[in-house]
């Protein structure tokens, strides 16, 4: 009998798969590749939502576990994925770069909101009213994160690349089975997969589809991440991963020509200099009304939890919610009200 049945191997599951590893226990990773959401994910991590600039929730504590756990991933895999790089965000106005000061001057916003304008000049941006930076910030390469951890997982003999059958799960004395497989636990980090789950699939996970590019444009000299009504991502060689749309309505990873003439009009709104859309890409994010992770345990059966609901932030979530949910489940720690999905049960149930 093995410790943990991981189903889902993106960030949810890997972050989950490497915690179990890190204290000692054994574990089985099954996938098919059906959800692409962090695969194809800008990865940004920004303590700061710019939109109204407002904390992240638990924004610090979040970023401590998140360098310590991608440092440490990292010498394993001997593979560099996260890049720290500042996020400039664009003043459109007077009005706006007020705002930015404002903010600044919270207790909680002022360790991520830098109080000198930035006034560099940047080749195919035209910033009149100069930048704000965002102080703590990088982005995740999520693409060769998940393909080097699935690389470790397999050549540890660690996944299964197949379907998961929910039919065939058996809840049994001291864990589950499923099929010949015996674990103590069985941990659900489908992402937007979970929709078929039957055993959670009463929870309100939304699912929200972007859509991103990749762009090349010569003439945009960029060494920063440009973040406003998308972000701009420099990749090198003159590329640029730009993103994302919000669709709350379709919920398929098919790209649209509505999403791409959104993102065009965007990108022309930041960036003053010709470009082409190399790719066009869409994915469904895993996503909450209330903006809070699913994680918890099934409230009849013990061995059965999941670990989802990360939304637009997957890589800073990620590794917080996964040692959450290890603890709640190995240490007897209660989880956080704001995350359990014990939130959405009747208050008598609770």
């Amino acid at each position: 009998m093995i410790d943990y049945l991981i189903i889902g191997s993106g960030l949810a599951g890997i972050g989950f798969a490497e915690i179990a590893i890190r204290n000692s226990k054994t574990i089985l990773v099954l996938d098919n590749n059906s959800q692409n959401s962090s695969r194809i994910a800008g990865g940004l991590y920004n303590p700061v939502i710019l939109k109204r600039f407002s904390e992240v929730w638990q924004a610090q504590e979040q970023l401590v576990v998140m360098k310590e756990f991608y440092s440490v991933l990292e010498d394993k895999l001997k593979t560099k994925v996260d890049f720290k790089k500042p996020i400039l965000r664009k003043f459109f106005s007077i009005e706006e770069q007020n705002n930015w000061f404002a903010a600044s001057d919270k207790v909680s916003l002022a360790p991520f909101l830098s109080t000198e304008l930035i006034t560099k000049k940047y080749s195919g941006i035209d910033s009149p009213y100069n930048y704000g930076e965002v102080l703590q910030t990088g982005h995740v390469d999520t693409a060769v994160l998940l393909e080097k951890y699935r690389e470790y997982l397999v050549g540890n003999d660690l996944f299964l690349g197949e379907s998961f059958d929910y039919e065939l799960i058996e809840v049994v004395s001291g864990g589950v089975r499923y099929k010949d497989i015996e674990a103590r636990h069985i941990v659900f980090a489908e992402g937007f997969g979970m929709h078929a789950n039957p055993y959670f699939k009463h929870l309100p996970l939304d699912g929200t589809k972007g859509e991103l590019f990749i762009i090349k444009a010569p003439m945009l000299d960029l060494d920063v991440i440009m973040n406003t009504s998308v972000f701009i991502l420099p990749l090198g060689d003159n590329l640029f991963k730009v993103g994302a749309t919000y669709n709350w309505k379709d919920k398929t990873d098919l790209a649209t020509e509505e999403g791409k003439l959104e993102l065009v009009d965007r990108i022309k709104e930041i960036i003053s200099c010709d470009f082409e859309i190399i790719e066009h890409f869409a994915g469904v994010r895993p996503t909450v009304k209330d903006r809070r992770p699913l994680v918890g345990t099934h409230s009849m059966h013990p061995t059965i939890h999941i670990l989802n609901g990360l939304g637009t932030r997957g890589v800073m979530l990620g590794p917080s919610m996964a040692q959450a949910l290890y603890d709640a489940i190995e240490n007897d720690i209660v989880l956080d009200a704001a995350i359990d999905i014990k939130r959405f049960l009747p208050k008598r149930q609770r």
